[in-house]
């Protein structure tokens, strides 16, 4: 080889040397290191020794590499997500818009109103569907119409249902922002308990209600609500303060009815324990229990 082709040859390398050497330092600049480390430019000047060039990392490596792997780059820190509970009217499905699930209401409103699905049609003055919000993520199930809320169209209105208002603003709530239904949409004779067949006419009627509504905790006000919600024949003294599950995804809070705490004031203080545990899992702060 010829001193001129030594020469070239010497020139080549060296452009690609540099060539190299810049685009490594484009890599380095983006991912937010510069320079040499001190300590190894340090250690160079007091040996002796020439820096040794790094090497250039391919595009592929560069992609694949991990952010923590970059130098002098901090790896960002982990994103922690909290997935709401189901909100969804049908399991995998979108939640419904709040113009939706007021459309939806209101037309199964209409539904109930026109049902004629079982022998409470032929006695009832008017269909009882609901009243509240739902805004707080707490829904209130009972059993079903009484006298009062026949003539008046809404549930709860009574003397119960005036006891039920005083629970709800002692957890520190506003009566419109918990929606409150029942079981069954009209009032058996006599305030009698719902029969069997009466339960299961209603029962598509409340499912699709609560999938509109999706509450995060429901409270099942007496043995009636906890067997229509849940299927259980358990007595309400056995399984009242235990956390259920409706649908595998909604909390179920099973308690006493506001009509036996009127019959029994005794058992006040068991309930006040449960919606303390209903506050809890809500995230809500408890109140101070009024004497």
């Amino acid at each position: 080889m010829s001193e001129r082709e030594a020469a070239t040859d010497e020139r080549e390398e060296l452009r690609r040397l540099t060539s190299a050497v810049g685009a490594w330092l484009e890599v380095a600049r983006a991912s937010g290191a510069v320079g040499v480390p001190r300590s190894a430019a340090r250690r160079s000047a007091a040996s002796g020794e020439p820096t040794a060039a790094p090497a250039v990392p391919s595009a592929r490596a560069e992609v694949a590499a991990p952010a923590a792997a970059l130098p002098q780059r901090a790896a960002a820190k982990p994103v922690t997500r909290v997935s709401p509970p189901p909100v969804s009217a049908a399991p995998g499905a979108a939640p419904p818009a709040l113009s939706d699930r007021g459309q939806g209401l209101q037309a199964l409103e209409g539904e109930v109103a026109a049902c004629s699905g079982c022998g409470l049609a032929s006695t009832r003055t008017q269909t009882v569907f609901a009243r509240g919000s739902g805004s707080a993520g707490l829904c209130f199930v009972g059993e079903g119409p009484g006298a009062d809320e026949d003539a008046t169209g809404s549930p709860f209105v009574g003397a119960a249902g005036q006891l039920l208002d005083r629970m709800i603003t002692g957890m520190g709530l506003d009566r419109d922002e918990v929606y409150v239904c029942n079981i069954v949409k009209c009032r058996p004779p006599g305030n009698r308990k719902p029969e069997p067949a009466e339960i299961a006419a209603c029962r598509g009627f409340l499912e699709r209600q609560l999938a509109l509504v999706q509450p995060a905790v429901i409270v099942a006000l007496g043995a009636t609500a906890v067997h229509g919600l849940l299927g259980t024949g358990e007595s309400i003294t056995r399984i009242r303060g235990n956390w259920k599950l409706y649908q595998g995804r909604i909390a179920v809070m099973p308690t006493f009815h506001p009509a036996y705490l009127l019959r029994t004031p005794s058992a006040k203080r068991a309930v006040w324990d449960d919606l303390q545990a209903v506050l809890r899992q809500l995230g809500r702060p408890v109140p101070e229990r009024k004497a």
